[in-house]
């Protein structure tokens, strides 16, 4: 792997992503190999390169450099984070009893609802807040378990320690869905994870113009059959995805940093108005997961939710923003506002998504890099003034 060296701390090695790779020139910014197949220099010999579903060099700095972030033995680039997610659950024979964190994104519901549930995955729905509900699954047959921290769009906390020493008695799986936090926030395989799966399309591109998934594997082993499955499957990233993936990966740091500094005064702003009922963000003293996440993480993300005192006010606020932007996705350098129960989890049925939290008084931000004053001002207009 090209990198600027092991010592070197988590900032140094994104702002060199894929700068050290091309030593045949030297260039700084790693080149784009827009190539589909590569000539051999002699019959029975390769340069290590054949056919690009197989293996890219852009594809394959991008890789390189998210193994050395994330700890890993090996990456794994995708054409979207849900390619990412399919690819890992092939790594589960038929009939595996799968543990799941129970308010996830509701395309990873589709998935394994509408996917793989019918081609013999069982598929429990747990709380992965808890410690022991993820012991109990466990106690019960589940030989891995997937873990969105955070959770989308409740930002619910798990303790991946705790659960990484019940996968590893239980001779179970852990797989991490680590895209609100990024390796720049936390790193899931040092806590014990076994595969950690990324929607690139958020933070790690950063600027909502890409639209990509990321894995690494903590073991050669893992690598392997991931390594054979996504040439087999074929759903790679292209060239092009994996330069704008890299170009991204360098302003991480500075980008999160921002952001989460401003999501933390909106949600601080948002605990105070008199029509937000509840706010959800680890970043708060009072939330839930905000003890674990301070041990576990350097950080509580640019995520922030917020529940509404009345329903009937959301198509206004969603009419009124002029700073957010009503859209889905999250992560750029955009800030954006999303209605959870229209726009991302519909798939989940009415009494999940109510039972869960989901409901039609929740929104969810994503807090991107404007000046925190305008995000206020553009909230509190939206809300209908109130705010202090």
């Amino acid at each position: 792997m090209h990198s600027a060296g092991k010592d070197v701390r988590i900032e140094t090695t994104l702002s060199q992503a894929g700068s050290r790779w091309d030593e045949h020139t030297g260039a700084v910014a790693m080149p784009i190999y827009q190539t589909a197949t590569f000539r051999h220099p002699a019959l029975g010999r390769s340069t290590g390169f054949d056919y690009s579903r197989t293996m890219n060099p852009t594809r394959q700095a991008l890789e390189d450099a998210m193994a050395v972030l994330e700890q890993g033995h090996r990456g794994f680039a995708f054409a979207s984070g849900l390619a990412a997610i399919d690819t890992v659950l092939h790594l589960l024979p038929h009939g595996t009893r799968l543990a799941v964190t129970e308010d996830l994104y509701g395309g990873t519901f589709r998935l394994l609802e509408r996917v793989y549930r019918e081609r013999g995955l069982a598929v429990d729905y747990v709380d992965t807040s808890r410690a022991d509900a993820v012991e109990h699954a466990l106690a019960a047959g589940a030989r891995a378990v997937f873990v969105e921290i955070l959770t989308n769009p409740l930002l619910k906390v798990a303790d991946l320690a705790a659960i990484a020493d019940a996968t590893r008695r239980h001779d179970a799986l852990l797989i991490v869905d680590s895209t609100f936090l990024t390796p720049y926030l936390q790193r899931p395989i040092a806590l014990g994870a076994d595969v950690v799966v990324h929607s690139a399309s958020k933070y790690l591109g950063g600027h909502n113009d890409v639209v990509a998934g990321l894995v690494v594997a903590r073991t050669p082993e893992l690598a392997e059959r991931l390594a054979f499955y996504q040439n087999a499957v074929g759903g790679i990233l292209g060239p092009q995805d994996s330069w704008l993936l890299l170009r991204g990966l360098k302003t991480l740091a500075v980008r999160l940093d921002r952001q989460q500094s401003n999501a933390q005064a909106v949600a601080e702003w948002l605990a105070r108005h008199p029509r937000v009922l509840r706010v959800y963000y680890p970043g708060l003293p009072t939330d839930p997961g905000h003890a674990v996440l301070a041990r576990q993480s350097r950080g509580f993300g640019a995520m922030v939710s917020f529940e509404i005192d009345d329903a009937r006010r959301v198509p206004g606020i969603l009419e009124n923003v002029k700073v957010f932007l009503f859209a889905e996705s999250l992560g750029g350098v955009e800030s954006l506002i999303t209605y959870p129960v229209v726009q991302t989890h519909a798939d989940v049925d009415a009494v999940t998504r109510e039972r869960l939290g989901i409901n039609e008084r929740l929104l969810r931000l994503s807090v991107g890099l404007e000046h925190v004053d305008d995000l206020i001002a553009d909230l509190d207009a939206a809300l209908g003034g109130g705010g202090q």
